[in-house]
């Protein structure tokens, strides 16, 4: 087939620009400056304090993100049979798509155009300056005071990689907890870790106002603890993100948005234009790379293999990457038991896992949910060492719809993080709630 890309401006997307991958290397310079700092735990000596060199920092963010953006462009443009534009494109008919001065037709059209970070209208927002997800990608200072508006995926890891940074951070949340739709005891976890690294923290921060002087921000809050404004020198609204919808020409072609801006799609992420699909963060079905992938997955086996898989095949998954992180699989033990489960519960403290603590790193816990009548896997979070890769284990489990017996027995390698993995489950009690 004739295959024409359209790319506005960046190849790779959010992950590889502004996202995963620039993200992630700095999580790992982070974490180097905060082993730095703790060498003497291990019986190492650094006779100089470790300082942080953010120009450096930067340097080696950007050169790892630029060779995956261009491995990326380079991959596209040397494709047979597939012409790449750069520009902006806006659909003007069911069929045709204008890029600039050009027009293209085809019988199939996918949009995947992303999304960027939220800006609410927030009470004085427009007189201070303020960053985003993105723009913090250029800083190469460090903020003396860094205010981060969100408690969830993104104020919780820049909060975090600043405050090792060296930076004073303030992290304001207008919900009762960090990452709301997390466990509960998993949110009061993740607060210790990130409070005994001196990083304050303001929840049920209603009414924010903000406001600037020379050199500055303060955000006014209502908050039932502490003063009610912060005052800092720099700010970043993490506040969720929004769909790049508003600019295509998707009425032009038919094609349906929900009350957010989401593009409306089925179980096959068709969208209500036949020929025209809808995948990654602008479908409303997920906000992470591996969704957007799975998503193509999806399409492509519908179109190309004649299977038949939708959206609802997959089950949630994500990492949170703070250190340690986080990683999730299915259901909290809330939403199962709003759904009608009786469940059992296996939980262990990372203070009872030997790797971590060989590594000097027992923050956090493990938790597994499992339908107490089918022995169905309903979901589990590893926060903790290596949580982002051990979770594989249960969600590997989840797919093969294995009842927990089944992984409780396996025989797991030591000293790891995922052999505790079947200890768990041969610990369940029943949970009430």
């Amino acid at each position: 087939m004739s295959v024409a890309i359209v790319e506005r401006h960046l190849f790779g997307g959010t992950c590889v620009n502004t996202g995963c991958i620039p993200t992630k290397a700095m999580v790992a310079s982070a974490y180097a400056a905060h082993i730095a700092h703790r060498a003497r735990d291990f019986g190492v000596i650094i006779e100089r304090r470790p300082t942080v060199d953010m120009p450096g920092v930067k340097a080696r963010k950007d050169a790892i993100s630029e060779r995956s953006r261009t491995g990326v462009e380079k991959t596209l443009r040397s494709l047979p049979r597939c012409d790449v534009y750069v520009g902006h494109a806006r659909l003007t008919s069911a069929r045709d798509v204008a890029v600039g001065d050009q027009v293209l037709t085809g019988d199939r059209i996918f949009l995947n155009v992303g999304g960027r970070a939220a800006v609410p209208p927030m009470p004085g927002l427009d007189d201070v300056p303020f960053l985003t997800n993105s723009s913090m990608m250029d800083l190469d200072v460090l903020p003396r005071h860094l205010l981060i508006v969100g408690g969830s995926y993104v104020g919780l890891e820049f909060g975090q990689m600043f405050r090792r940074f060296g930076s004073e951070v303030t992290i304001i949340e207008m919900a009762p907890r960090l990452v709301q739709h997390e466990d509960s005891e998993i949110s009061s976890a993740i607060q210790e870790v990130l409070g005994a690294e001196g990083i304050h923290v303001r929840l049920n921060a209603r009414c924010i106002r903000l406001s600037g002087r020379e050199g500055g921000v303060i955000a006014h809050v209502d908050c039932e603890e502490g003063s009610p404004a912060i005052e800092g020198t720099h700010l970043l609204l993490a506040v969720g993100r929004e769909p790049n919808t508003d600019d295509l020409g998707l009425d032009a072609a038919g094609v349906a948005r929900d009350q957010r801006g989401y593009i409306t799609v089925n179980d096959r992420l068709e969208t209500t234009v036949p020929g025209i699909w809808a995948l990654g963060d602008c479908n409303g079905k997920g906000a992470f790379t591996h969704t957007a992938y799975n998503d193509f997955e999806i399409v492509a086996s519908n179109l190309l293999d004649g299977a038949a898989r939708g959206v609802s095949d997959r089950i949630p998954a994500y990492a949170l990457y703070i250190d340690p992180p986080l990683g999730r699989a299915g259901l909290t033990e809330a939403e199962a038991r709003r759904r009608g489960h009786a469940v059992m519960v296996g939980k262990r403290p990372m203070t009872r896992v030997g790797r971590a603590i060989e590594k000097g790193e027992t923050n956090g816990l493990m938790k597994i949910v499992v339908d107490a009548q089918s022995q169905e896997i309903l979901g589990a979070a590893v926060f903790g060492t290596g949580g982002d890769e051990a979770i594989h284990c249960v969600l590997d489990m989840m797919y093969a719809k294995a009842p927990y017996p089944v992984l409780s027995r396996a025989m797991h390698i030591h000293p790891t993080v995922s052999e505790l993995i079947p200890t768990l489950l041969e610990e369940l009690t029943a949970s009430a709630g």
